[in-house]
């Protein structure tokens, strides 16, 4: 079990708990990593004074990547060797990718590492609380194409939930919000969060689309 690095908020504090006593079978269906994967780590900040006015910080990949292009992520990226560990690298790239200031974030737990074999790499979520929210942005379109703050009730709404299915044969929650489609490594860890926190409401399991019609959709609907 994870000791919290910062007392949390009381309305974060039951996510806190289950989130640093969880195990990797709790978190994701992806085998173990391989030694030689390169380490990574991702922030999951949440800001608000509660769940009624609680959001999730995302972004959403410039279509142009070779690797995961147009897909929506948790900030994050690659653990360097001038980072103070998995919390130093989520807080740099979260700064870099969207220009949020780190002083006003408190990290709260550190997950268990996760693999994730599209890339190769060995990530740890950080749990955070953005204590301070300041200005984002997309800092580089080149590497993003939008940064959003998706409310917690939005998530959580039974109507912008279902499953969607890869061409591979990969089958997972998905979230249809604002625009967005957050749906593999990042929309698993999502649906934890809110199960673990005990925000979720019953939503139609048995509802699954196929992954390119769900992109669609999601992407026209900010359009209407």
């Amino acid at each position: 079990m994870s000791t919290p690095l910062t007392t949390p908020p009381d309305w974060l504090s039951t996510l806190a708990e289950e989130v640093g006593r969880a195990g990797v079978p709790e978190l994701t269906r992806t085998p173990v990593a391989p030694e030689d994967a390169r380490a990574a780590a991702v922030l999951m900040l949440l800001a608000g004074t509660g769940f009624d006015d609680g959001d999730v910080l995302l972004l959403e990949r410039a279509a142009t990547l070779r690797s995961h292009s147009g897909q929506v992520a948790f900030p994050g990226g690659a653990v360097d060797p001038g980072d103070d560990g998995p919390v130093g690298a989520a807080l740099r790239e979260a700064q870099e990718e969207t220009g949020l200031d780190p002083a006003g974030v408190d990290p709260l737990v550190v997950l268990p590492e996760l693999f994730l074999p599209p890339s190769g790499f060995r990530v740890r979520p950080v749990l955070a609380h953005w204590r301070e929210p300041s200005p984002v942005e997309a800092v580089d379109l080149a590497e993003s194409a939008r940064v959003a703050r998706v409310g917690l009730r939005e998530l959580v709404d039974p109507a912008n939930r279902f499953r969607v299915r890869h061409s591979s044969g990969f089958v997972g929650p998905a979230f249809s919000v604002d625009g967005l489609l957050v749906w593999g490594f990042t929309g698993g860890l999502v649906a934890s969060l809110l199960r673990m926190a005990g925000w979720d409401q019953p939503w139609d399991t048995r509802d699954v689309r196929d992954l390119d019609a769900a992109v669609a959709s999601a992407r026209g609907s900010v359009d209407r």
